[in-house]
Order: structure tokens, then C-alpha cells, then sequence
């Protein structure tokens, strides 16, 4: 009178697979991908191929380990390469060129960063003498306002320099 539990089967393969994944969203890290792939092409597989409940469940076995064996990995390692610290906001502007555009009275000024931003401007150096248009490495960022040092000339500037002085 009772049905044959193993022709509804087909169900239980799917809600597993679907527990799987959604396990999969919280941990992030593939293990329980796999074992829904394993789930879906193993257990579902045969059993829409007309197979027995162990053959299923053995085929969902070894389809998930394999997959966790080497696919995983492979996936791990590929996530892991692309995943580079980009700086953002504020951390990128550490280290970035910029240009005087007001002169510095008192040791504060106006500077237009490459990136086209302009910000207010303190001197972490006694005031060298910046006047409009020296460029200026940015060190710190106090709030709204930027900390910078003169940039060093570039190297083929320093050594036209040299040459015309002993030009003389």
C-alpha cells in the first residue's frame, strides 16, 4: 500500500544540492559547491539514468571527492592569485604626485594632486621655497588636509644639472 520511497528520490537529491549551496553562500570557500556538484551529477544523475539507491549514493560519493580533490584547489588557488590589496579612498592618495597651485604662507598652501583633486596643503618640511607649479609628493592625510614634501627632480633633470655645472 505504501509507495516506493526510492521513485521520489529524484527530490531528495535536489533539496540536498540546494542545502549545499546555500551552506556554500555563508562559508565561501567550495567545499560544499562541490559536494553539491557531486550531489546533482552523481546522485541525481543516476538516479534519472534508472540506477539503484546505492549506486546513487556511491556515485555522489566519488563524484564530490574527486571534485573536491581537484577541482577545489585549483579554484582556491585562482581566487586567491587575483585578490591584490587595491588602496582606495584616503590609502590611495599616500605616495601621489602633485602640483603647487597657491603658494605656501606659513607652511600652508594649495596643491592639485595628479589625480585631479585640489587640496589644502601643510608642509612637512621647513618651507623649502615651493612656489606655483613644484611638485610635491603627498605623505600623510590629516583630515582635509594633505601633507606633502617637495618630489625629488626626476633623474634625467638631476643629470642635465650636473652637465651644466661642469659645463662652467
Amino acid at each position: 500500500m505504501l509507495p516506493d520511497l526510492t521513485q521520489y528520490l529524484w527530490i531528495a537529491w535536489l533539496v540536498l544540492a540546494l542545502l549545499f549551496v546555500i551552506i556554500e553562500l555563508v562559508t565561501l570557500e567550495f567545499t560544499f559547491l562541490m559536494l553539491a556538484g557531486g550531489t546533482l551529477i552523481g546522485g541525481l544523475g543516476v538516479n534519472l539514468l534508472g540506477g539503484p539507491w546505492w549506486a546513487q549514493v556511491l556515485a555522489a560519493a566519488v563524484i564530490s571527492a574527486l571534485l573536491l580533490f581537484t577541482i577545489r584547489p585549483l579554484l582556491l588557488r585562482a581566487l586567491r592569485r587575483s585578490s591584490r590589496l587595491q588602496p582606495t579612498n584616503v590609502d590611495a592618495l599616500y605616495g601621489i604626485g602633485g602640483r603647487v597651485m597657491a603658494p605656501f604662507v606659513e607652511g600652508a598652501g594649495s596643491v592639485k594632486l595628479d589625480n585631479g583633486e585640489t587640496w589644502t596643503a601643510r608642509l612637512a618640511v621647513a618651507d623649502p621655497g615651493l612656489v606655483a607649479g613644484s611638485r610635491v609628493t603627498v605623505t600623510a592625510v590629516r583630515g582635509a588636509t594633505v601633507e606633502v614634501t617637495p618630489a625629488d627632480p626626476p633623474p634625467s633633470a638631476a643629470a642635465d644639472a650636473a652637465t651644466d655645472r661642469s659645463a662652467e
